[in-house]
């Protein structure tokens, strides 16, 4: 019955995938995503420190209601990233400071919220991520329904379960499994890409010849009069 449904998680993003984008920045495997990922401004880092990378066990559920969200808690293995559509309604916390200590007991690797939590004091000072929409003081419901391992979507990012989530301090992204090779080769590329970048820079040796070509692409006359 939708609405109401548990179910298990099928395919899933390998260990050695996970370990492997642990260390990219989100901004580079964003850009090798053509730009068109979403939930960057909707989902903020609530966490002070600390980078994400899991497998998504993912939650629907009614706005303001986190019953669904502690059953995946209970099923959630080691480096599982709990990934919540709550509407992205801000009127109740769907997890703070007594969620997330049991979900760090649990070794699960983070949450991602698209709804509010509370508790931001502690969960601010800090390293284990939480993603989230908003902030508030008001608690959750107990009471349904809800959806766990479903297909949700999050500001434009539709994620299955078992999919890569990546996070850093400037935001998270969900990677599609059948996506993952390809995106990895990229991303390495554009590290190494942005690593040679700085060396120039560091050696006074950047080439920017590229700003006037761009100019004169457009119409516009690079040389000031």
């Amino acid at each position: 019955m939708n609405g109401m449904r548990i179910l298990q998680r099928g395919e899933c993003v390998s260990q050695e995938h996970i370990a492997a984008f642990a260390h990219i920045p989100v901004a580079n495997i964003s850009d090798c995503m053509a730009r068109m990922s979403a939930a960057g401004a909707l989902l903020r880092p609530m966490h002070g420190s600390g980078r994400l990378a899991g497998a998504a066990l993912t939650v629907k559920t009614r706005p303001g209601d986190n019953l669904f969200i502690h059953k995946a808690l209970d099923m959630a293995g080691a480096g599982d990233v709990i990934v919540v559509d709550g509407g992205g309604d801000l009127t109740n916390a769907l997890i703070g400071e007594l969620m997330t200590t049991y979900a760090r007991s649990r070794c699960i690797a983070g949450f991602v919220i698209d709804g509010a939590i509370r508790d931001l004091d502690v969960i601010r000072a800090g390293d284990f991520p939480v993603y989230a929409a908003g902030v508030t003081h008001r608690g959750p419901y107990k009471d349904g329904p809800g959806e766990i391992n479903v297909p949700v979507s999050i500001g434009g990012m539709v994620i299955h379960p078992g999919d890569l989530i990546v996070g850093d301090l400037d935001g998270v992204l969900s990677i599609p499994r059948q996506d993952i090779p390809g995106i990895l080769a990229a991303a390495n590329a554009k590290v190494a890409a942005e690593k040679k970048t700085l060396e120039d820079i560091a050696n006074h040796a950047l080439n920017t010849g590229w700003v006037d070509t761009a100019l004169q692409r457009i119409g516009c006359d690079p040389l000031p009069h």
